[in-house]
């Protein structure tokens, strides 16, 4: 089974940074997963989303206060500053700190150390660690708000393509997610990399929504949803309440049927998202104890924030005996 370090080693350091990148590779990640969004001038940089404030020292440079603004991102208002008004020279001045601080207390002694990677450098990062380890280390980025950054004028499809030919990626290299169909399928034309559909817990696909289709994530899963997926998807990546649903108590449940549903479909399924800390684990069991009941499953891969310890208990629960 795949250990897909989310954001890298997110657990440890802040999100999208080449320490975490760097830190889930050494730590047995099998793949990388860089979220992708545009600057104004084109350049694939990883945030997982396009405001920025969270995760960045914007709004501690005086030179880019005006560039705050409202803008409505898949429907909802969001306010701060956002990747596409900024040049990727501007962006290379800014310095990534952790999202989380109140709950990642340690990672902040990171804060203001590294600059924002685009995909290129992550690709060289785990072409680096590869050798390094000696082992074969992936990268699987996920496209963000494709349908909002292609009115803007910037396909994310078409960019991603371009840096997937000009880096001579290999289809065993590269994965590429998305949460919109339509993303996914214009890449199903564009490249013959893996591609992953991504599935939330609820709501709907913005790229239906945008155009008045009124299909949600769970019309995906029926049958005849998992069928149409396969005809431009090869994996099936589902929020793992949708594999074990939690009772109302917050427990574990029963698993339901869809990781077989999907496989009989003719998908691979990896599901999201793994993290240690206690407020994200089912009130009856252990990060461990959650990892194995999963991987007795049949999955194929798993994101998680903490890949030394998923790859250690994967490790653990394929040994004989």
């Amino acid at each position: 089974m795949l250990v897909i370090a989310h954001r890298g080693a997110s657990g440890y350091r802040p999100e999208h940074t080449p320490a975490a990148y760097r830190l889930a590779a050494a730590q047995g990640a099998d793949y990388l997963e860089p979220d992708l969004v545009a600057t104004l001038d084109g350049v694939l940089v990883c945030r997982h989303e396009n405001e920025i404030s969270g995760t960045t020292d914007v709004a501690e440079h005086p030179v880019f206060a005006d560039r705050r603004i409202t803008k409505i991102v898949d429907g909802e208002a969001v306010t701060g500053w956002f990747v596409e008004d900024f040049t990727y020279a501007e962006l290379r001045m800014l310095r990534a700190r952790e999202r989380m601080p109140a709950l990642r207390s340690a990672n902040t002694a990171y804060d203001r150390t590294e600059a924002i990677p685009t995909f290129d450098d992550v690709v060289a990062l785990a072409r680096q660690e590869s050798q390094r380890f000696g082992r074969p280390i992936g990268v699987i980025p996920e496209i963000k708000h494709p349908t909002y950054f292609r009115r803007l004028g910037l396909p994310l499809e078409e960019l991603l393509t371009e840096r997937i030919l000009a880096l001579g990626l290999r289809e065993d290299e590269i994965m590429i997610q998305s949460f919109e169909p339509t993303s996914l399928r214009r890449l199903a034309v564009m490249t013959r990399v893996p591609l992953v559909q991504l599935v939330d817990s609820e709501s709907s696909p913005y790229d239906f929504l945008r155009v008045g289709d009124g299909r949600t994530f769970s019309d995906l899963l029926d049958p005849a949803g998992l069928r149409e997926i396969s005809t431009y998807a090869q994996i099936l990546a589902p929020h793992k309440d949708l594999v074990i649903p939690r009772t109302s108590s917050g427990a574990l449940g029963e698993p339901t049927r869809l990781v077989d549903q999907a496989h009989r479909a003719g998908l691979g399924v990896q599901a999201w998202t793994f993290r240690a800390e206690r407020r994200f684990l089912p009130t009856n069991t252990d990060f461990r104890t959650e990892l194995s009941r999963f991987a007795s499953l049949g999955l194929q891969g798993i994101f998680a924030d903490h890949p030394d310890i998923a790859a250690a208990t994967l490790k653990a629960a394929s040994l004989p005996g």
